[in-house]
């Protein structure tokens, strides 16, 4: 059932305290618990988003696969709506997994925005994200849900990104693929508390938590959300982010910043994550590269050597 305006209203300031209350029965609900995961080996798969290749446009599908099977990469997280035909003849040329997709369609069309229109269409990009997913083989796709802005209230968002979800939670199920809900800076699920509830509430273990490192250092501290959201996560975006170039440069260019040069503490993550049981795949999805470095130096120098540096913390 979809949570009502009025009973999102009721939940107040005295609900919320009882949320952080029952935050440890929020991990430990049998039926919300989502596919079992190995227990954490010490080592985790290194995956690259394929949307911030550098110099992306240069080069094609397949050329981005090799160059990233050369940097040591283990996986791809290509984008929804490429050539099918392309990325399985490169993921067949280099032998990458493909563990995950990201929907390409939640920011021009959010499941959260007043205009059915607008939210069918985020739903087709929703249906086919899932069916790309089936056909690379990946068992889970990232997913924003929406935005809440000057002319979206929060519980607007809640209540509709939810309503829409629903309607593929179905097909999510019948090709075991995960919808992983991310949080991007979109003014939504601004607590670890929250976001479990909001996942919880579909009752179904094909809706998880993508969790991206990198933006929750803004707000909070990854390490706390990981405790909270446990096996909810479904997958990991490696990213980093500065407080200082924050404060002294403008909120952006916090991410302006190498791996293992900002403020994530990269010891208490990883120890979070093993105590939560995750494994298979880091992605990597790095926001900034260096003048005067190739393409090739930056993937394996600067990303791929330094994930296998944070992996063993």
């Amino acid at each position: 059932m979809s949570m009502r305006r009025k009973d999102f209203l009721k939940l107040g300031s005295s609900g919320m305290a009882a949320l952080a209350a029952g935050a440890g029965s929020l991990k430990l609900k049998p039926k919300m618990m989502h596919k079992q995961k190995p227990v954490f080996n010490g080592t985790l798969k290194k995956g690259y988003m394929l949307d911030t290749f550098p110099n992306r446009n240069d080069f094609s599908i397949s050329e981005k696969f090799r160059m990233l099977k050369t940097a040591g990469f283990d996986g791809v997280e290509p984008a929804s709506g490429l050539s099918r035909d392309e990325v399985l003849a490169a993921k067949a040329e280099t032998g990458l997994e493909i563990p995950s997709v990201c929907v390409s369609t939640h920011w021009a069309s959010p499941l959260s925005s007043p205009d059915a229109e607008v939210r069918r269409a985020g739903l087709d990009g929703l249906e086919t994200a899932l069916y790309d997913a089936d056909a690379y083989g990946a068992s889970v796709i990232l997913l924003v849900p929406g935005v809440v802005n000057a002319d979206v209230s929060y519980d607007d968002a809640y209540r509709r990104s939810q309503e829409e979800i629903r309607k593929m939670v179905p097909l999510a199920e019948e090709l075991g693929v995960t919808i992983a809900i991310e949080n991007v800076w979109n003014h939504f699920l601004l607590s670890p508390l929250e976001a479990a509830r909001y996942v919880d509430e579909f009752e179904s273990p094909n809706v998880g938590w993508y969790f991206d490192i990198g933006n929750i250092v803004n707000m909070g501290w990854p390490e706390q959300w990981i405790d909270i959201l446990g096996p909810r996560i479904a997958m990991i975006h490696i990213k980093e982010f500065s407080r200082q170039k924050r404060d002294d440069e403008g909120l952006w260019r916090g991410f302006r910043v190498n791996y293992l040069e900002g403020d994530n503490n990269w010891p208490a993550i990883m120890a979070a994550l093993r105590n939560a049981g995750y494994s298979g795949y880091g992605i990597a999805e790095p926001a900034y590269r260096p003048e005067g470095i190739s393409p090739e130096e930056f993937l394996k120098q600067n990303v791929a050597d330094k994930m296998d540096e944070i992996f063993r913390m």
